[in-house]
């Protein structure tokens, strides 16, 4: 399935870390040409009327950043891990740019409860925390290649990105020293080195020191090094080493000390798609 990010999704709890959110998401807009929607969620009607009200300051506050993007607010009613997938189908956002409290969480990323906003939807999130984005966008994008075919799905998301602002590309798999497993990860690298030179995006290939068991720590050390502005992951399958490896995920890596921003997609069943074009990216 293909997916345009001509709309952002920015949901916001009217805090510092949802600010930064919108800041990013006005960035990424600024580049691209995209729209970008607002929504909050209240658990019941009689606080709709006060939320649009924060809302129109939200607003007019992002337009204030770049008047040249289309802000729009939304006022949902119901359940924020539910209702964010569906303004984002209402809308036919292609990316959803969400914030997060580090480790101790919020109503939006909470332990389980937070992959249930993700993975219940087709659209790719952006994870930030109360860093900011930088002028130039999303840079330095790591890319984590590990022993299943599904990391490869993301290198369609992560090209139409690097194009957009001009991004390096720094690829990184566990050092395996069983010969099958490491000539898998080996095809994983020509494979990810062809399609990302084949679209003509500067990029690299560290193999890392740890093996898949230390690999969560390995990703993020490797991100500081090179000073990453993004980290794009797929998220938590059956299949997925992350999981089967009983990692806390959503703190290891979404809710990263460094406060990089954490690109998460869902795997699709078939082939190396779930295609996402930027409208208006360079």
């Amino acid at each position: 399935m293909s997916h345009t990010a001509s709309k952002i999704l920015v949901p916001t709890d009217f805090t510092k870390v949802a600010d930064c959110a919108l800041n990013h998401a006005m960035t990424v807009a600024g580049k691209t040409g995209a729209s970008v929607y607002i929504v909050h969620v209240v658990d019941k009607q009689a606080h709709a009327e006060e939320a649009r009200q924060k809302l129109a300051i939200e607003v007019e506050r992002a337009r204030k950043w770049n008047s040249q993007v289309n802000v729009r607010p939304i006022v949902r009613v119901g359940s924020i891990y539910e209702d964010i997938g569906d303004a984002a189908a209402e809308v036919g956002a292609g990316l959803i740019i969400m914030g997060t409290h580090g480790m101790r969480g919020m109503q939006f990323i909470t332990g389980s409860r937070a992959l249930r906003v993700i993975t219940s939807s087709s659209v790719p999130f952006v994870v930030v925390q109360e860093r900011p984005i930088k002028e130039t966008g999303y840079h330095n994008i790591v890319v984590p290649l590990d022993l299943h075919k599904e990391s490869r799905q993301k290198l369609t998301v992560v090209a139409e990105m690097a194009k957009t602002f001009g991004s390096k590309v720094h690829l990184i798999t566990p050092k395996e020293d069983d010969e099958f497993l490491h000539r898998q990860l080996i095809n994983h690298i020509k494979f990810a080195d062809q399609y990302l030179g084949e679209r003509g995006i500067e990029h690299v290939a560290t193999i890392a020191e740890e093996d898949s068991r230390d690999f969560v720590k390995a990703v993020v050390r490797h991100a500081v090094e090179v000073d990453a502005d993004l980290i794009a992951i797929m998220n938590l399958t059956e299949g997925n080493i992350f999981g089967l490896l009983g990692v806390p995920y959503e703190q290891e890596i979404i809710a990263n000390e460094a406060q990089i921003p954490v690109m998460c997609m869902n795997p699709i069943s078939t082939g190396v798609g779930g295609g996402w074009t930027m409208q208006g990216g360079g």
